[in-house]
């Protein structure tokens, strides 16, 4: 194991242009991934600014949140719960349906994931128009639980992703035009 003390994330960050449509500057995680040093800082550099908050629980929605939530929840000492697309979920779930570019979408969360009154961070691994991040705020809000922040690997300041989900405390590692 290399020190990670001055490890520069960014450099595992590839940007890949055109991606998934022209005019799209992709930032691709899977660099940061296949390194295991660079995912073990990027997990304690989320946690860093949470390690002395009241959190109860960290929750993250599918897929790529999941990646980071599961480990920040080992490294916090909490317990991780999933929001998962409708109908992947085994129990009682609450759904929250919001609207996209071209269409709309759902998440759901069990019902008994999480307690009213609990503090919950949630984290994903991008933070864009903050839709995503929107919905899973309103779903923890539906059960009664408290959101402590907003953590993200990537944030894409120029399309205001962090004040579609204010008044939410937002933390991002790295931060792209």
């Amino acid at each position: 194991m290399k020190s990670t003390d001055a490890l520069d994330l960014r450099q595992f960050i590839r940007t890949i242009a055109d991606f998934p449509k022209p005019g799209i500057l992709f930032r691709d995680i899977t660099p940061l991934l296949a390194d295991a040093d660079a995912l073990r800082e990027t997990v304690k550099r989320l946690a860093d600014p949470f390690r002395n908050e009241d959190i109860d629980a960290i929750a993250a929605a599918e897929a790529r949140g999941f990646i980071f939530a599961a480990p920040l929840a080992i490294e916090l000492g909490k317990g991780f719960v999933p929001v998962r697309k409708p109908g992947k979920l085994p129990f009682e779930t609450r759904r929250f349906s919001y609207d996209l570019e071209y269409g709309n979408d759902s998440l759901e969360i069990h019902s008994d994931g999480l307690a009213a009154g609990a503090r919950v961070l949630l984290v994903d691994d991008l933070l864009a128009t903050g839709g995503t991040m929107q919905a899973c705020c309103r779903l923890v809000e539906g059960c009664g639980a408290q959101i402590v922040g907003c953590a993200f690997v990537i944030e894409l300041t120029g399309l205001g992703g962090a004040k579609r989900i204010a008044p939410h405390k937002t933390f991002s590692l790295l931060k792209f035009e």
